[in-house]
């Protein structure tokens, strides 16, 4: 690997099963011998967690697409000074549940921020990307079927319902289309082992360049 670690997110509608895949991956990655960090957003590090509680619990229209977006920046900046940037300055492989791409779906587009907006703050308060982004894609209805059954606090997202989760598979859909060079789509159909399969052939030439 080179000096500079690898930063790999995890994208995907309410119940694509992201936190899954990323696990089975971390675990093939250190059995290769590498250091890898898993984490997630919003969250991350102690102040971001603190943020989370505040954008995934509660009524479904407790924030404006705005407001929204402007706590899941500050959330990332304390994820990325704490936790992803110190791990990939040491060379560690970083896994992340989530990044700046579920805050240009969820409120560039789909809550109506804008995408413009979106793209401004990140590049403003964050400015970095993943050198790879998988998105993991799955019919609507099975997602959130399976975000629903998880029956924790954590489901504000989830309560806008169904059309709201078609509109965030179409927006993913577009970003993908939109950034092949960074992003690719995954099929999350089918059983966990199958999904795994696609997942480290899309990302295994990532992990062989940087040999």
């Amino acid at each position: 690997m080179s000096a500079r670690g690898v930063f790999l997110s995890f994208e995907g509608a309410d119940g694509a099963g992201k936190t899954t895949q990323l696990r089975r991956l971390a675990a093939r990655l250190r059995a290769q011998g590498r250091e890898v960090v898993e984490t997630r957003e919003p969250g991350g590090a102690p102040g971001a967690e603190e943020i989370r509680r505040l954008v995934l619990e509660g009524d479904p229209a407790r924030w404006s697409a705005v407001t929204e977006l402007l706590l899941f920046n500050a959330a990332r900046r304390d994820h990325v000074e704490r936790t992803i940037a110190p791990a990939l300055a040491r060379g560690a492989v970083v896994l992340c549940d989530r990044f700046a791409d579920s805050s240009r779906v969820y409120q560039g587009v789909v809550r109506g921020a804008g995408a413009e907006l979106a793209d401004s703050l990140h590049a403003l308060a964050i400015g970095i990307e993943p050198d790879l982004t998988l998105i993991l894609d799955i019919a609507p209805r099975t997602g959130l079927t399976r975000g629903l059954a998880r029956g924790t606090a954590e489901e504000r997202f989830e309560r806008f319902g169904l059309a709201f989760q078609a509109r965030v598979r179409a927006a993913f859909r577009d970003l993908a289309a939109a950034n092949p060079a960074r992003c690719r789509l995954i099929d999350a159909e089918g059983d966990e082992e199958a999904v795994a399969a696609r997942v480290w052939a899309a990302a295994a030439p990532l992990f062989e360049a940087r040999a």
